[in-house]
């Protein structure tokens, strides 16, 4: 009876261990189908490379977001925008593949979903862009602030340890030098 019960937790746990592994194959094939039809010509080809782009420019974002609240910065609502522009990101995925897949296998062209299709991807990629520079600026700024109080410490230790001259060993040193001028009246 106990070894039933373990041979049927083995199968429950292949069998989810398999829906998982060919889930993450069908996303890698379908990744790898966009990047080798994003290599052709036409429309077809245009709208893949429109998809590659999105995707990467949204992954960048992300990284660049997530980096920023594990370093505790205050975000505000970008990391929930990060999110919803993720979702509208994927929609338009989507939209761009059946509009690829559409313009493959017909050879009547929608010039006008194709132009919106392509001024959402413009927006959506602007929108990432902005967020980018926006958490580069802070970043800057942060940096900034660092390395001006760096400087200061910085000269403050180097004027530290630089060698202090004796007021007297001064009067010294020009007197020498008087008497020295008095001698050689050359």
């Amino acid at each position: 009876m106990i070894f039933l019960a373990l041979a049927g937790v083995a199968v429950y746990a292949l069998v989810k261990v398999g829906k998982k592994a060919s889930h993450s194959a069908r996303q890698a094939t379908a990744r790898l189908a966009t990047h080798v039809n994003a290599m052709g010509t036409g429309d077809a080809a245009e709208v893949e490379r429109l998809r590659l782009d999105l995707r990467r420019e949204v992954s960048v974002t992300r990284q660049h977001v997530d980096a920023a609240m594990q370093q505790g910065w205050g975000l505000g609502d970008l990391p929930q925008l990060m999110s919803e522009l993720s979702r509208q990101a994927e929609v338009h995925d989507t939209q761009l593949g059946m509009y690829a897949q559409q313009r493959r296998v017909s050879p009547y062209v929608d010039h006008v979903t194709l132009d919106r299709l392509r001024e959402h991807q413009a927006k959506l990629t602007a929108m990432c862009a902005r967020i980018r520079a926006d958490l580069l600026d802070s970043q800057v700024h942060h940096a900034s602030t660092g390395i001006e109080e760096l400087h200061a410490r910085t000269e403050l230790e180097i004027e530290s340890r630089r060698r202090t001259v004796d007021p007297l060993d001064e009067i010294d040193e020009l007197y020498r030098k008087t008497i020295q001028e008095r001698r050689d009246p050359s």
